[in-house]
């Protein structure tokens, strides 16, 4: 069984510079320490600091035990452990000298490993048989060149590492510093070589030469194992062994040796990657490790070996000789550049060469607000260099503005809505937290429903083939998901944010001379000020075992948390809600709800007859702006479980600042819950658009309620919408609704808050024109029918669909 040892913070605090009884240690106070902490993670330069500390009195009145910044890094080096350092190496290719900053990637894999705050979470699968306590450790590597600044043309080519063995909820958050930065590679663009084919192939050379330098530990490791504690001080038998490659496409053709415009994990015909056939076999790893056996036969063999293998003649890939890994397995579905960046970005380029520009542009700025839509008031046919956050903000509303558009020659819209449904389908299945038989099957039977109805924009006149890399990448995403589980848990995106923290920052740390090696050691001492922050929180919650964390099933998380401000916004008049809150029956239906209050067995019949003769005591009530929506994450932080905002309901009349700018009002509509509504579907459910939330005050409630009946804490007068159906309607498959009018009147009632389960976001049905009148702030009020949208976030998708 696997044996104990001292824990990483037990064998942190017996690191040199550290004193006893003083937590802070190396510096002599909490000021001492704080300050030390701001200057590496909030602070200015290093000579503003410097020159901070030389004003005369500063150090002194502060307690500080360094008077530069110098001394203060000395402090840092040389008392303070963190992460394995970063050393230089000389890569030569192609006939060049390079310069490689990168650390060993065994230790790399001990202090992600041995990492207290991962120890609760760790999956580790253990051999009882033949190697006690034994478990696997993949490593998944992520690289991506990006640009470091403006000035000067600069390039970073950062290369990261984590372990599948910390659960993907903590690798998702880029503040719980899951990734480690394994390398700096050059970043050179062989501008001596001048033909073209030439020079990408020994770039390609380089990157590999460097890629094996950064490996080679892990040759003999991922066979003959490690020895490695985790942060409680358990000690294991490790195999670590490189499970997946992280990238964008032009990434992925380069760690795969595959040419541009194939696909880079599986053997098909670049002329049939339009097709939508399911059956792309992987690449044959056999072969082509047969043909890399022939370089010593010569360039022109070596080069025709490559070439009937499917991959181009690169000098000994990195991964030739590692242990247990098939690169072309390795290769995982991105999401970010392949859905966001890839397929949404095609849909909506061939959407605005189908369609009137003018027209989708003036449906984008009438959609109504809500928490999770931003909102395009300029349009959206003239963006450029848009996101993948832009591309995902799009997709949300994309099917609205879409239905019952004219298209050109007459065509009817019915394979439109059916191909570009399939792709939000498909887009959004996809990224399920966790998936079964069943949501693999609805997630291929969508990228069917886009391939069944693609001849659309074909006959549009928008496209002649399909044969996309990024559109054929679609048929890998069923059996990645089997393969690797969730594609939240290799996505892009969680590489994306760690460019701006440890190339972009780092870079402008540096004097822009030799920039790499200063740019390595920046990180290396905020790396080692982090660690420090971590074993001072630990000190001062007591030195606390590790806590006891039972299984927790990453799926979505359906329970909300309905929050209010603590006071409400104004007291407000019956006579201003009427008006200016557009609650026109609002003393009517507070006369209702009081007495369904009084007497539950009263008939809706009965209560409407007492109200006309029942008079409420008082005038106006406390209201509130403002309905937010929480959830708790357990893996939130090192410190226990944190709660972020996932929506909001805003209840906001018109408001005219002293600037003398008008904001229009906006009232959210919600999803309510009228009966015995579940997690998913929209049994039980109704639409409301809430037009006031109020409280009734112990002093307003005993004026009409007796003691023994209390009234919910908060209440919302809300505007009905019609019933759900029972089947959606046909092609984009969305629910259709409308407003609840009887004699003239729109229905409203008041209801108790906690009865809202969430907003949802409304696409007006627009009809061939949307009309001039039309705009965001009073759509609502103005469309007779809307479409309840299942796209603003993975929650209402699961709800609705």
């Amino acid at each position: 069984m696997p044996n104990q040892s001292l824990s990483t913070e037990q064998q942190y605090g017996q690191k040199r510079g550290t004193v006893q009884g003083n937590i802070y240690s190396p510096f002599t106070s909490k000021m001492d320490w704080e300050i030390a902490r701001w200057s590496k993670l909030r602070g200015s330069g290093s000579t503003a600091f410097t020159d901070l500390l030389k004003i005369e009195g500063v150090a002194a009145a502060l307690g500080l035990s360094y008077g530069s910044s110098q001394q203060f890094n000395a402090i840092i080096d040389e008392k303070r452990p963190g992460r394995p350092k970063f050393t230089r190496s000389e890569v030569v290719a192609a006939g060049e000298v390079f310069e490689l900053y990168s650390r060993n990637i065994i230790e790399c894999v001990r202090a992600l490993f041995g990492d207290t705050d991962f120890a609760p979470y760790l999956f580790v699968k253990q051999v009882e048989a033949d190697h006690p306590g034994a478990t696997i450790i993949p490593i998944l590597l992520s690289s991506d060149k990006t640009q470091s600044t403006m000035f000067r043309n600069k390039t970073a080519y950062p290369v990261y590492m984590t372990i599948g063995n910390i659960p993907k909820e903590i690798r998702r958050k880029p503040s719980r510093r899951v990734y480690v930065l394994l390398a700096y590679l050059p970043t050179s663009r062989l501008g001596h070589i001048k033909n073209k084919v030439a020079q990408r192939r020994s770039l390609a050379n380089l990157f590999h030469k460097c890629l094996s330098f950064i490996t080679a530990p892990l040759k003999q490791a991922g066979v003959s194992r490690i020895r490695i504690a985790n942060g409680d001080g358990i000690m294991r038998r490790g195999y670590p062994i490189v499970a997946c490659y992280i990238g964008d496409y032009p990434e992925q053709l380069l760690v795969t040796c595959v040419k541009t415009g194939w696909c880079p994990a599986g053997d098909v015909d670049h002329n049939s990657l339009g097709d939508g056939d399911s059956t792309c076999p992987k690449r044959n790893l056999a072969k082509i490790l047969d043909a890399l056996d022939k370089l010593d036969q010569g360039g022109g063999v070596y080069a025709k070996a490559c070439a009937d293998a499917g991959i181009k003649s690169v000098v000994h890939p990195f991964w030739e000789n590692l242990p247990y890994t098939n690169i072309f397995l390795s290769i995982t579905s991105d999401i970010l550049h392949q859905l966001y960046q890839g397929v949404i970005k095609h849909l909506i380029e061939w959407l605005k060469e189908s369609l009137e520009k003018a027209e989708l542009d003036a449906r984008c700025r009438c959609l109504p607000r809500n928490h999770n839509i931003r909102l395009f008031m300029k349009g959206i046919s003239h963006l450029n260099r848009v996101t993948g956050r832009e591309h995902d903000q799009i997709s949300r509303f994309l099917l609205g503005l879409i239905i019952d558009v004219k298209l050109p020659g007459g065509l009817s819209p019915t394979r439109l809505l059916e191909s570009v449904r399939g792709i939000l389908d498909f887009t959004y299945a996809a990224q399920y937290p966790m998936h079964s038989t069943e949501t693999l099957e609805a997630t291929e039977a969508a990228r069917m429903r886009f391939h069944d109805n693609k001849s659309i924009f074909v006959d549009l006149g928008v496209r002649t083939h399909f044969n996309l890399p990024k559109v054929h990448g679609m048929e890998h995403y069923c059996p990645n998901i089997t393969q690797f589980s969730n594609l939240d848990n290799c996505n892009t995106e969680n590489t994306e944010r760690l460019h701006i923290d440890l190339a972009k920052d780092a870079y402008r740390s540096t004097n822009r001379k030799n920039e790499f090696s200063q740019m390595a050691l920046w990180l290396e001492r905020k790396e080692k000020i982090l660690r420090h922050q971590q074993f001072v929180e630990w000190k001062a919650r007591g030195s606390p075992l590790a806590p006891v964390i039972q299984d927790r099933h990453p799926g979505i998380i359906y329970d909300r948390t309905l929050t209010m401000a603590k006071h409400p916004t104004h007291t407000v008049k019956f006579t201003i809600l009427e008006t200016t809150y557009g609650a026109p029956f609002f003393q009517d239906s507070l006369s209702r709800y009081i007495l369904g209050l009084l007497d539950p067995e009263l008939s809706p019949a009965q209560i409407e007859r007492d109200a006309n003769s029942f008079d409420v005591p008082f005038n106006a009530v406390p209201v509130f702006q403002r309905i937010k929506f929480t959830v708790s994450d357990p893996y939130g932080s090192s410190t226990g479980p944190t709660e972020s905002i996932v929506g909001s309901i805003h209840v906001q009349p018109l408001k005219q600042l002293k600037t003398g700018d008008k904001i229009p009002a906006r009232f959210d509509t919600a999803l309510i819950n009228t009966g015995h509504g579940g997690n998913t579907g929209v049994a039980g459910y109704q639409i409301g658009q809430v037009r006031v939330v109020f409280t009734l005050s112990p002093h307003l409630a005993r004026q009409i309620l007796p003691s023994h009946i209390q009234p919910p804490q908060y209440l919302a007068y809300v505007e009905w919408f019609s019933a759900f159906k029972p089947n959606p309607e046909r092609h984009h498959l969305m629910c259709k609704v409308s407003r609840v009018v009887r004699n003239g009147d729109r229905l409203a009632s008041i209801i108790p808050v906690s009865n809202i389960r969430r907003s949802v976001h409304l696409l007006p049905k627009f009809g061939p024109v949307a009309p001039a009148e039309w705009k965001s702030h009073n759509v609502l009020d103005q469309c007779p029918v809307f479409f309840a949208n299942p796209w603003t976030d993975k929650h209402i998708y699961t709800t609705l669909y």
